[in-house]
């Protein structure tokens, strides 16, 4: 370093910062004199990469002319580092049967040169693949991805592989540093084969009538990783088992398939059965992108029964034989029938009852016929839809049995007339009917439509009428006294079959028939009957007393309205200028302006006014009396007030006035009435009617668009000229001359 300042003084060169009086210390130095900066030892770049020193310019004296100067140095890189993977061994997985290009994994490697230089751009590239043929991988040489070469992988082949890999540095120079690592790959199963049994067909053999025993236990073999889903087998009866005799189930231990007999196989009905047993795996199959999907391995298996002496047979288990309802004791019924299966006989057979709940039969021991010991009654309490069963067991001479069972039906026949209950009850405050309701224990064939019979001295009383054919209203034809009657009724069914009733009615004051307390004996001691009044009517008589009441009082109580008729008044000035009350009061004047009617005159039949007052009729006529101050004009201030009577005179119809008349009578009065307003400066006379309206703007120069505006020209009322000439005086009253 050099400093202009030398020209005038004796510089002195310095140096400080690290490298120099901070760690590393003593690596630069400068000569005093000269300003040249020496390096005293070699730099490692990945260690320090660059210097900031600052140097110094000073007198003897310790004058500084200059500013300290800031020296940085650099350290350039030198390709002194090998480029190393990052992991020594790395594994990856992949699945087999993959396709071409499926990325395995990627490899990364460290070089502790510079970065972004050529002594860092590396390159990676395979050196050897264990087993080494075919060639399954390719890496990327900038990325370091390993990716799939070719769609062969078969994990059942070879289930690893492991590369050899180098990286090198300078771009994959030769004269660049390398270094070399360890790629393991391993294959991932897919279930790429179907599992396939080790024999092509199996024979085995059972005794008939076993169940629940296994007979045969079959192994497969599968390629496939062992203890996983590909290669755990599911088995598969597909043909033989028609009947399901049998039953097949995997071993989760050993993976083999059982077969097991689970219903009892006949001898005498087959010797063999031929089973047709498929087997796939828990999981689905994975087609392979260089084989065909697998398909299902099949074996046939045959069964032979073996035959044994299992005694007598009793089938079908359960027999059903017909009989009629009513048969008599004594007569003989078909009974239950065995066999022996080897002799296809029931000879030698012996037969017992096990149960017959009524004893109703007895059993022949050699034939298993029956004989009936009662007569057979469909409407007892033993037979269950028209069902009656009877146990029975057949053994042999080696004491050998079987149980069977013997269901006699019986066939309903009409020997149960229809009947009814002894006693009913007619509660009188309720209804005075009753419903009689019969029961028929034969069955429907014989029972309803039922018909009802009073004799002659019940229907004097009582009718009955039949309905829905099942059930009759019974009804007296007169009110009855409280007591006991009886009535003699027969009830037919649908063929005609009937029996005599003698039924007991009891007719209670009552409202449900669990409330009747009467007892026959009371009731027949009452002579002779009395009227007797229960809470009801007592109820009903005080109510009738209360609305009677109410009735009287309404009728007192009710004055009439007498109707007035409206009319609307005549019109007194002949469609002229009327005098009309506004909606709402007006401001309070001083003096009263309006003073009360002297006078009354009727004007229509229904005393309607002329006038109106707040916009409602009043009865009486007003007379409206103007003054100077108001609506009443006083000619002689202070006389006598002139009216339109006084006018008109006295003769004539009050509610009539000419147009002539109105006009000489109001306008002079009202041109006087304006012409106070307006020489009035308190403007006391025009408080209740000349109102002064300002303008809609100062200093407009349009004016102002109210419809009386301060015009001095007769200009804008030529619309007048259209009208009648009672609007003319009323226009003229309204401009301000």
């Amino acid at each position: 370093i050099q400093s202009d300042a030398a020209q005038n003084y004796t510089i002195f060169y310095s140096i400080s910062g690290p490298g120099v009086d901070k760690e590393p210390f003593n690596l630069f130095f400068i000569e005093k004199d000269t300003g040249d900066i020496y390096c005293t030892r070699s730099i490692d770049r990945e260690q320090y990469d660059q210097f900031l020193l600052y140097g110094y310019a000073t007198t003897a004296d310790g004058y500084a002319p200059e500013y300290p100067l800031p020296l940085l140095m650099r350290i350039e890189d030198d390709n002194d580092n090998t480029p190393y993977f990052e992991y020594q061994k790395t594994v990856f997985n992949v699945p087999e049967n993959c396709r071409s290009g499926t990325s395995v994994g990627q490899v990364t490697a460290i070089d502790l040169d510079e970065p972004d230089t050529l002594h860092t751009r590396l390159k990676y590239k395979i050196l050897q693949q264990i087993p080494d043929h075919p060639k399954h991988f390719s890496i990327h040489p900038d990325t370091g991805v390993i990716t799939t070469a070719t769609p062969f992988l078969d994990r059942e082949k070879c289930d690893t592989y492991e590369l050899i890999m180098e990286v090198r540095d300078m771009g994959g120079q030769p004269f660049g540093l390398f270094s070399t690592g360890r790629v393991t790959i391993s294959l991932l199963d897919q279930n790429d084969n179907a599992p396939y049994f080790t024999e092509t067909s199996y024979v085995t053999e059972v005794e008939e009538n076993r169940i629940n025993v296994d007979i045969l236990r079959m192994k497969v073999h599968d390629d496939d990783l062992p203890n996983t889903p590909h290669s755990k087998a599911v088995f598969t009866i597909l043909q033989g088992n028609e009947h399901e005799n049998f039953k097949i189930s995997t071993d989760p231990n050993t993976n083999e398939a059982v077969l097991c007999v689970v219903k009892p196989l006949n001898y005498e009905a087959t010797r063999q059965v031929v089973l047709k047993i498929g087997v796939l795996n828990e999981a689905q199959f994975a087609k392979a992108a260089n084989s065909q999907t697998p398909a299902m391995c099949t074996t046939t298996v045959t069964v032979k029964i073996k035959d044994r002496d299992e005694g007598p047979e009793c089938n079908p288990a359960v027999k059903v034989i017909q009989s009629t309802d009513g048969v008599p004791a004594g007569q003989e019924l078909l009974g239950y029938k065995a066999l022996d299966p080897e002799t296809r006989s029931g000879e030698g057979l012996r037969y017992k009852k096990l149960g017959d709940e009524d004893n109703w039969f007895e059993i022949n021991e050699h034939t298993g016929d029956l004989t009936t010991l009662k007569k057979l009654d469909r409407e007892s309490k033993f037979v269950k839809n028209n069902q009656y069963n009877v146990s029975v067991i057949a053994m042999d001479a080696a004491g050998r049995s079987c149980t069977g069972t013997l269901v006699v039906h019986l066939e309903d026949y009409n020997d149960h007339p229809p009947h009814i209950d002894k006693e009913v009850t007619i509660c009188q405050q309720d209804k005075d009917y009753a419903v009689l309701q019969p029961i028929d224990e034969d069955g429907p064939e014989n029972g309803p439509p039922f018909q009802f019979l009073l004799d002659n001295a019940s229907s004097r009383l009582w009718t009955v009428e039949a309905k829905d054919g099942k059930t009759a209203i019974l009804r007296q034809r007169q009110n009855l006294d409280y007591d006991y009657y009886p009535v003699v009724m027969q009830i037919k069914d649908r063929h005609g079959l009937a029996a005599k009733h003698v039924l007991t009615v009891k007719v209670c004051d009552c409202i449900a028939p669990s409330d009747c307390r009467m007892t026959e004996k009371s009731v027949r001691d009452v002579q002779p009957p009395k009227v007797i009044l229960g809470k009801w009517a007592i109820l009903a008589m005080v109510l009738g007393a209360a609305l009677l009441l109410c009735v009287l009082f309404t009728c007192f109580c009710v004055t009439t309205k007498k109707v007035v008729k409206k009319c609307f008044p005549e019109d007194v000035a002949q469609q002229n200028l009327i005098v009309s009350n506004t909606e709402g009061p007006g401001e309070e004047v001083m003096e009263a302006n309006i003073r009360l009617p002297m006078q009354t005159s009727n004007i229509c039949d229904t005393s309607m006014s002329v006038g109106t007052l707040g916009g409602q009729g009043i009865k009486t006529q007003q007379s409206f009396e103007m003054t100077k101050g108001g609506y009443t004009l006083d000619s002689n201030k202070g006389g006598g007030h002139q009216t339109l009577e006084s006018i008109k005179g006295v003769g004539q119809d009050p509610g009539r006035y000419t147009y002539t008349d109105w006009q000489s009578f109001t306008q002079p009065r009202l041109g006087e009435k304006v012409y106070l307003c307006g020489q009035d400066e308190e403007h006391k006379h025009s408080e209740d009617y000349v109102r002064a309206y300002n303008y809609e703007g100062k200093g407009s120069l349009a004016g102002s668009v109210g419809c009386c505006s301060d015009r001095q020209e007769e200009e804008g009322l030529e619309f007048l000229d259209h009208l009648e000439p009672k609007f003319r005086t009323l226009a003229k009253t309204c401009v301000n001359k």
